[in-house]
């Protein structure tokens, strides 16, 4: 078996990491209200809906972004999942747990990015409007594949492009900890578990109390550190238990946070964090009965990350197709943002099928990487022809 086969199988799959039915309730909620929120964010359509229902969308344009707030805690909360079983990490095999979280994030991302290029170059003819990026450059299909365009002050190419990116950071983080926590263990008493749980309390702390209120800062990990360290942080409590001083810590920079800084990001994260610190095993557990409920959040759980990424496509040609043809009328723009929302849940489940779900593997990367920037060239010959 090798070093890396044996980091895997030491590192297991906890009870609440899988089908666990709280955690697939709140990646469904929150792929449902991240697609609406772009469908609101990003007109026509929805500035046609507003005349009929402005409630509705100025909700779903102002606070169903707040679902970005349930994928952090959760991502924390799955981390801390993952490392719970793992007796201690190398630096090579920590690069390779990093080099395989690039990859699952990757790959998706470069299928949904081929598709977005080639759809906004198309409709760019007969859809003038800002929610279509600029035609990409080289240097900005580069750094997209590294995940580094927020970084670079380049312009996103699709929606969400930033989260993903952010992912990769916060992950990146979590395995410094791990390394970080190895170390301080070495030299006292405490469990490298119990240094994990003290240096992301710290970070979440900081990022609660100074860094998360510094907008600058939101293209860096640090920005986010809050609600993933109180995703890490209540799994922490649930696996290795929390004292009553620590609980007591906790509930005083929750308190603190909410006292600076009160806003509906903060109060979403902290209650998705206490209940899945608090909320009993049988919520966690995957449910017993196979309902068509159970079936529909955990068929959409799975598949949340596929229609993050690919959803923004189906958007844009459906917006352009509608604004063509009906651009005033309400009906047509009503049925075309749930014709939206219908489609982008169909392009997820084959994002899902053919580039998520198989193994991850150098060769599929490249493949990918290769189809990503063949679309480039596609869309500036397309852009090139048009103009």
């Amino acid at each position: 078996m090798s070093s890396t086969d044996r980091l895997v199988a030491e590192s297991g799959t906890p009870r609440t990491v899988g089908r666990a039915w709280l955690l697939d309730v709140f990646k469904a909620l929150g792929c449902v209200l991240i697609v609406l929120h772009h469908l609101a964010f990003y007109g026509p359509m929805s500035d046609v809906m507003m005349q009929v229902c402005p409630g509705l969308i100025e909700w779903l344009y102002d606070r169903a972004r707040l679902a970005v707030q349930m994928f952090l805690v959760c991502g924390g909360f799955l981390t801390a999942a993952s490392f719970s079983k793992v007796l201690s990490l190398t630096v090579p095999g920590s690069l390779t747990l990093l080099w395989r979280r690039y990859l699952r994030l990757a790959m998706p991302l470069l299928a949904a990015l081929s598709v977005v290029v080639l759809v906004s170059e198309v409709i760019r003819p007969l859809f003038d409007h800002a929610s279509l990026s600029a035609l990409p450059t080289w240097g900005q299909a580069w750094a997209h594949v590294a995940l580094s365009q927020h970084l670079l002050n380049m312009e996103a190419l699709s929606a969400g492009v930033w989260y993903v990116a952010m992912d990769f950071q916060l992950y990146a983080t979590a395995l410094v900890v791990f390394g970080l926590a190895q170390r301080l263990a070495a030299g006292t008493a405490a469990v490298p578990a119990v240094w994990r749980q003290r240096l992301w309390f710290l970070l979440t702390a900081g990022s609660l109390l100074w860094w998360s209120g510094n907008e600058s800062l939101d293209d860096y990990a640090v920005y986010f550190y809050g609600s993933y360290g109180l995703g890490y942080l209540a799994y922490k409590s649930r696996d290795i238990g929390f004292s009553r001083k620590t609980w007591a810590l906790v509930a005083v920079l929750a308190v603190l946070a909410w006292w600076l800084d009160p806003h509906w990001r903060l109060a979403t994260a902290l209650c998705v964090a206490a209940l899945l610190a608090r909320a009993p095993q049988s919520w966690l557990d995957a449910p017993s009965a196979h309902t068509r409920l159970t079936q529909t959040v955990q068929w959409l759980s799975q598949r949340s990350y596929a229609i993050f990424v690919i959803h923004f496509s189906v958007s844009l040609a459906v917006n352009a197709g509608v604004t063509h043809f009906w651009p005033e009328q309400v009906w047509p723009n009503g049925l075309g943002m749930l014709a939206s929302f219908g489609l982008s849940l169909c392009a997820g489940a084959l994002v899902f099928k053919w580039v998520e779900q198989p193994r991850p593997s150098l060769k599929r990367w490249v493949s990918w990487v290769a189809v990503f920037m063949a679309s480039v060239a596609l869309a500036m010959k397309i852009n090139a022809i048009a103009g």
